[in-house]
């Protein structure tokens, strides 16, 4: 029930409900009104016309034959009395009970009295007893019409009617107007809840399709039924689907987009709400803050105090920020911009480009640049001084000549060899050297390698030896000359590096797919600060290992580069002053 008293069809049907009331209830009691006054004065009029055809019949004639005439004159249930004198009935005509004494209180009424000798017709409501019972009282209209207004004293005739007559007409007015009411109330209950119906049906379509709106379903139309407002409405409702559609696509178009940018990009991004908070990051942006966050230390936060320093700036002064900060050992350049929500800030981005490894490439240039300055500048020293004392004749003998030519020309192969070493690195790194694979057996190529050096080895007091884990049918498609190139850097430094009744040992393993090799010594060891950086170009480590033992510093690096071109991997291993072990895995070429 109060379903329909909420909604518009209940709604419409008590307005217009109480409307059509109000108005049948004005319209009924004016009615009513209107019908007794017509009544009544339809009556009076009656009476009165009735009276004065009496009066001039009974002027006119006169004996018992005025009675018949006046019975025909008088109307349904009208009585009349005629007194020619006061008093003094002279006849009257009466239709039912309490007659007698109906006409004696009518004549001796006092207002009537004036009627005998004036010609003033008086009408008055008297209660009067019953026509129909004898024990009850009614009331009656009586009108008094003088007779022979002519005489200075004349007769008066008396008509009365009792009033139920009035009432039942009245009553059945009543009854004919209620009934016309009730029926218009019928009729009007209808016709609202057909009218409201037709009105609400394309509304509650409307809503249902406004819930569906709601719910995501965008597709969703109505009924366009009409060309009135209400269908107007619905066109407008459709348009207005279409468009939220079109601009929800739209949004989601640059949603995704905006997610794809930041999810590809390599810089990290993080946006800040005005408490601070963060709003959206992507994937750089959250690996840095989960190092940020899980990093040793009780004092691990989920920004570094740097930026939330550059944070309060930015939300504080509104204006944009940039600055190079270092964080955990890495170098960030950080840049702090605001984002505006109208005229107030409602927060700021922050977009971090890591710096480390532009860092570590200056590093490498300045120390490059300072390598080969320093590896060259001692043989051109040397090249320069020696041809100077040959121009300036300087040497006293053919020995001291030659032994300064041959000076000259073993710097000229020193600078020779370190400008090969360097082509042939810039080569592989840049992926321009070209490999000559060929399948061949590991073992043997391996063992060839190695035992190459015995000689030198023997020389030293150093021994030498091989041992393998691996199938003598394993094979592997190699550059031959590339990886003994890698094989006589290896163990040319471990010979270099290792004292005299030291060990050099070359091992084999078989890792599945993989042939792992090691070359082990026992000399002096590295230093664990220096060990990451043995494969770097011109790098040493003390000068306990290099001191008096020449080369370009330029052998692992090519070595780490050959290697990885052969798809394997290369590291080293070493304890001060137990050994240095250097490790390379191939992979073998499956039989």
């Amino acid at each position: 029930m109060n379903r329909i008293w909420n909604s518009i069809v209940g709604k419409l049907w008590v307005t217009i409900l109480l409307l059509v009331s109000f108005v049948l209830f004005i319209v009924t009691v004016l009615l009513l009104e209107f019908l007794g006054n017509f009544h009544s004065e339809t009556v009076e009029e009656a009476l009165h016309n009735e009276a004065n055809m009496i009066a001039r019949i009974f002027n006119e004639q006169s004996g018992e034959g005025n009675l018949s005439i006046v019975d025909e004159v008088l109307g349904p249930e009208t009585n009349a009395v005629i007194a020619e004198e006061p008093g003094k009935i002279s006849y009257y005509l009466h239709d039912g009970l309490n007659g007698e004494e109906i006409r004696e209180k009518i004549v001796s009424e006092k207002e009537f009295q004036k009627v005998f000798e004036s010609d003033e017709t008086v009408t008055k409501e008297m209660l009067l007893p019953s026509l129909s019972e004898a024990d009850r009282m009614e009331s009656y209209i009586v009108m008094a019409s003088p007779l022979q207004t002519s005489d200075e004293l004349h007769g008066t005739v008396f008509i009365y009617q009792s009033l139920e007559v009035m009432d039942r007409t009245a009553e059945r007015t009543t009854n004919i107007v209620f009934l016309s009411a009730f029926i218009a109330l019928l009729l009007t209950t209808f016709f609202a809840f057909f009218l409201s119906t037709r009105i609400t049906s394309p509304l509650r379509n409307m809503r249902e399709g406004a819930f569906e709106l709601a719910k995501g379903n965008f597709d969703t139309k109505v009924r366009v039924s009409s060309g009135d407002e209400i269908g107007q409405l619905a066109i407008a409702f459709n348009q207005m689907g279409r468009q939220l559609k079109h601009h929800l696509e739209v949004i989601n178009q640059e949603k995704e987009q905006l997610s794809s940018i930041l999810t590809s990009m390599a810089d990290a991004v993080i946006t800040f709400n005005q408490d601070k908070t963060i709003l959206l990051s992507n994937p750089p942006a959250e690996k840095l803050l989960r190092q940020w966050l899980f990093k040793d230390g009780t004092d691990a936060k989920a920004l570094p105090s740097e930026m939330l320093h550059m944070l309060d700036h930015v939300l504080t002064f509104q204006e944009e920020i940039e600055e190079e900060l270092e964080i955990e050992g890495a170098y960030y350049a950080v840049n702090f911009s605001p984002l505006y929500s109208g005229e107030s800030v409602r927060g700021a981005v922050a977009v971090l480009h890591n710096m480390t490894e532009q860092h570590r490439l200056e590093k490498l240039r300045e120390d490059f640049i300072a390598n080969v300055s320093h590896e060259l500048r001692t043989p051109i020293a040397m090249l320069q001084g020696y041809s100077e004392a040959l121009l300036d004749d300087v040497g006293a003998s053919e020995e001291e000549r030659n032994e300064m030519t041959k000076i000259i020309y073993e710097e000229s192969q020193r600078m020779g060899r370190l400008v090969t070493d360097l082509l042939n690195l810039a080569r592989l790194e840049s992926g321009h050297m070209r490999l000559y694979k060929e399948l061949v057996q590991f073992n043997n190529a391996i063992e060839r390698m190695s035992l190459k050096f015995s000689q030198a080895a023997k020389e030293k007091g150093i021994e030498l030896s091989f041992t393998t884990e691996l199938d003598d049918w394993a094979a592997a498609e190699l550059d031959e000359d590339r990886i003994e190139q890698v094989m006589t850097n290896l163990i040319d430094n471990a010979l270099r590096h290792t004292p005299e009744g030291g060990q050099v040992h070359v091992h084999v393993e078989n890792m599945g797919d993989r042939a792992k090799v090691s070359i082990n010594d026992t000399g002096a060891g590295i230093s664990e600060k220096d060990l990451e950086f043995v494969f770097e170009r011109f790098y040493k480590a003390d000068k306990a290992r290099t001191l008096g033992k020449g080369g370009t510093g330029l052998g692992l690096a090519i070595a780490s580069n050959i290697i990885k071109a052969h798809s394997g991997e290369i590291r080293a291993e070493s304890k001060l002053g137990e050994g240095t072990s250097f490790i390379f895995t191939l992979p073998l070429k499956a039989m």
